[in-house]
């Protein structure tokens, strides 16, 4: 049977492509936006993925009622040409949000980032879930279960293309706005291209109508800057670009230039208290430092502090090329020849340098996300140890408070002490907004002014004059009170300074993290009650599709650095194994029954079981070939057959549990997008940290061994 049967099937075929491709594209824009104004860590991202996947698959449930509607592809057109503008309001109304809902700088509490997302995202996800049920009703020519299914691989077609294009093309060369005109360009063509079936031309002139208007608004009106503009008002913008890691703007206050990524300000160029307690706290406790490392930071104006101790070298780690090209443009800061800028992932530089070095500065932020917490584990202590001279210091900090400490703060205070204490013999903490750890294997000082002073170092603050009032005997004995809680030691796939920091970022509001997973708990126990045995595995299936997908992204950084690019090639194989899966099932649907469910249920399993031993294997590679042969190879290939086992089961599903199109479409769509929106908010957000990735994975499954149970005691009773 051929897999389009006519004309129609061959135009919608167009039509549900460019759905999928603006509905991935718009997803990762609206995110990174949301991200630039709620300050995002993985709980932030958690929340408006998971309200994103939620309002889609409530979208995919109502769309079961379609079967009502006379005019189903009248209105998969009218419904397409919102889609194809909703996302410019969106872009508008988030940095809007920033002064004009929100206080400029406010801490947005967890509930209020939940609420606003789920009425903002609203309209869209809705619109473009019901989209999906629709797409399959108007695809069949008949009461025909396959039609779900090749839908269901259309869209996948949609989605890699989708990711593609934004992972390696569209964010290289484009900004939101014009990526947003690019996505509608695509929409609104699909859609003209659909009114020449129904010959509507009062429909295709409305088309026409608004490609002309868009285009002149795309080549004489520059969105991007205006909207930007409002978003950080009374301040001068000087520039603005989205880069591969995020949105960077500097602006200007009097003669202040601010740096900004993702809405956060990364470093002011008058910031010299911040600049003298990173550098000095550390270099004053050697001899003669001579080799310096330091990991980002440096375009702050920490390199000219270092330069004070007359050192050899300097090697500067960042990872965005962007940042060091703002740096040198607005500032002198890099401007010394001692200093050796590398753009690279600083985990992945300190495990294959062959460099030893005196000093090693880590000037990043808490470790707020998985990314970050790779920097403040046992794990990169061991790697850091090893390139490191004799009597070699290092500095790292966290964040706290002058004269209070709760909970949070000793916890994470205690989890980095402990775990850098498996390292080094002698640590020291030197209070206030930030704890600076300093850590060496020789004697360490708190005596900090005088060795400023015997060395002749000129400073501003961190000197005889300010040092005595901040460094008092009673606010080091505190500090050192707030190590002694009893915590685990913070390792790569056990990430618990990551988890304690997020109690930390949570406890700034009134929210109550164990009421919200009782309630969270009792909600998806009725839900599994309720749920028939079918719609149960695609529930499963999807909560391990996106919960293991993110393990393998994590674990990736983990092992190879955070390596953009390959990033978006998992990202983009996992869209492939779908489309892989899906379409070898629709070949093969008349030939599947229910112990074909079965044994992808049970392989699902399996592979989670068996993932956490590999990557775990894999983290004990030494040779070098070994290492990025798994990296090219053997991850993209569990991502592609994780996701081929994903695509076999959406068809196979439709066919067992069929009883008309739009109300299976509809009851399996929102299934597998529920299931997805709990992975995604669940395993990313508190899972992994509290529990580690060895014991998710077995936790997911669990849980499709479970659906498994159902399934084969339950057989097809629906």
């Amino acid at each position: 049977m051929k897999f389009l049967q006519n004309k129609r099937q061959k135009l919608l075929f167009y039509s549900i492509t460019a759905l999928g491709i603006s509905s991935i594209i718009t997803q990762l824009i609206v995110i990174r936006e949301f991200i630039s104004v709620f300050y995002g860590n993985e709980l932030v991202f958690g929340i408006i993925l998971a309200n994103w996947l939620l309002l889609t698959g409530l979208g995919a449930y109502l769309g079961k009622y379609i079967d009502k509607i006379k005019h189903k592809l009248r209105l998969l057109i009218i419904s397409q040409i919102i889609i194809a503008l909703l996302p410019f309001l969106y872009i508008t109304l988030i940095r809007l949000s920033r002064n004009y809902i929100f206080l400029p700088g406010e801490l947005i509490s967890i509930s209020t980032i939940f609420w606003f997302s789920l009425f903002l995202l609203l309209p869209y996800c809705l619109i473009s879930g019901s989209l999906l049920t629709l797409a399959c009703c108007v695809f069949s020519t008949k009461k025909d279960p396959s039609s779900i299914g090749k839908v269901y691989f259309i869209d996948n077609i949609g989605d890699i293309l989708g990711g593609f294009l934004f992972s390696f093309i569209l964010i290289f060369f484009l900004n939101p706005f014009q990526m947003v005109f690019f996505i509608m360009f695509v929409n609104l063509i699909a859609c003209f291209i659909l009114t020449k079936f129904i010959r509507r031309k009062l429909l295709s002139i409305f088309i026409i109508l608004i490609l002309i208007f868009s285009s002149l608004i795309f080549f004489y009106i520059d969105l991007n800057k205006i909207t930007t503009k409002l978003e950080y008002k009374n301040q001068e913008l000087l520039f603005i670009k989205d880069s591969l890691y995020g949105k960077l703007v500097v602006t200007k206050t009097q003669d202040q230039i601010n740096f900004f990524e993702n809405g956060i300000i990364l470093f002011s160029t008058e910031n010299t208290v911040a600049n003298e307690e990173t550098v000095h706290y550390a270099l004053v406790q050697h001899n003669n430092p001579k080799n310096v490392l330091l990991i980002s930071g440096g375009v702050a104006g920490t390199i000219n502090e270092i330069l004070k101790y007359n050192v050899d070298k300097i090697d500067y780690i960042e990872l965005d090329p962007l940042i060091i090209e703002l740096g040198k443009t607005y500032t002198t800061n890099l401007d010394s020849e001692k200093v050796n800028i590398i753009n690279q992932d600083g985990r992945l530089f300190v495990k294959n340098t062959k460099e030893k070095y005196d000093i090693v500065i880590i000037d990043l932020p808490d470790p707020s996300t998985a990314q970050i917490n790779r920097f403040y584990t046992i794990e990169f202590f061991n790697e850091l140890k090893k390139i490191l001279n004799e009597n070699a210091v290092i500095s790292i900090s966290l964040s706290a408070s002058e004269n209070y400490y709760s909970k949070e703060i000793r916890e994470l205070n205690s989890a980095l002490y402990k775990t850098l204490k498996t390292n080094f013999k002698n640590i020291i903490i030197i209070p206030g907004d930030k704890n600076y750890f300093i850590a060496s294997d020789k004697e360490l000082s708190y005596n900090i002014a005088n060795l400023i002073k015997d060395k002749n170092i000129e400073t501003s603050y961190v000197n005889e004059y300010y040092l005595p009032g901040k460094i008092t005997q009673d606010r080091v004995n505190y500090v050192l009170e707030s190590v002694k809680e009893k915590v685990r030691l913070n390792k790569d796939f056990s990430p618990i300074t990551y988890y304690y920091h997020l109690l930390f970022f949570i406890s700034h509001f009134k929210f109550n993290l164990l009421f919200f997973l009782i309630i969270f708990s009792l909600l998806i126990v009725f839900l599994l009650i309720k749920i028939k045995p079918i719609p149960f595995a695609i529930f499963t299936t999807g909560f391990a599709a996106s919960g293991l997908e993110i393990i393998i992204l994590i674990s990736f950084q983990i092992l190879y650095g955070y390596v953009y690019h390959m990033i978006g090639v998992i990202v983009t194989m996992f869209m492939l194994g779908l489309a892989i899966g899906s379409y070898y099932m629709n070949k093969k649907l008349k030939q599947k029954t229910i112990k074909s469910l079965l044994k992808i249920e049970f392989s699902i399993f399996i592979f989670a079981i068996l993932l956490p031993i590999i990557l775990i294997l894999l983290n004990t590679l030494k040779n070098k070939t070994l290492v990025n042969l798994s990296a090219w190879i053997l991850i993209p290939a569990l991502t592609i057959l994780l996701a081929i086992l994903v695509g076999l089961e959406f068809p196979l599903a439709a066919k067992l549990q069929f009883k008309k199109v739009s109300h299976t479409a509809g009851i399996l769509y929102s299934a597998d997008l529920i299931g997805a929106c709990i992975g995604a908010l669940l395993v990313g957000a508190l899972l992994i940290p509290l529990l580690g990735l060895v014991k998710v994975c077995i936790l997911i499954g669990i849980l499709n061994l479970v659906s498994f149970a159902v399934v084969y005691l339950r057989k097809i009773a629906i």
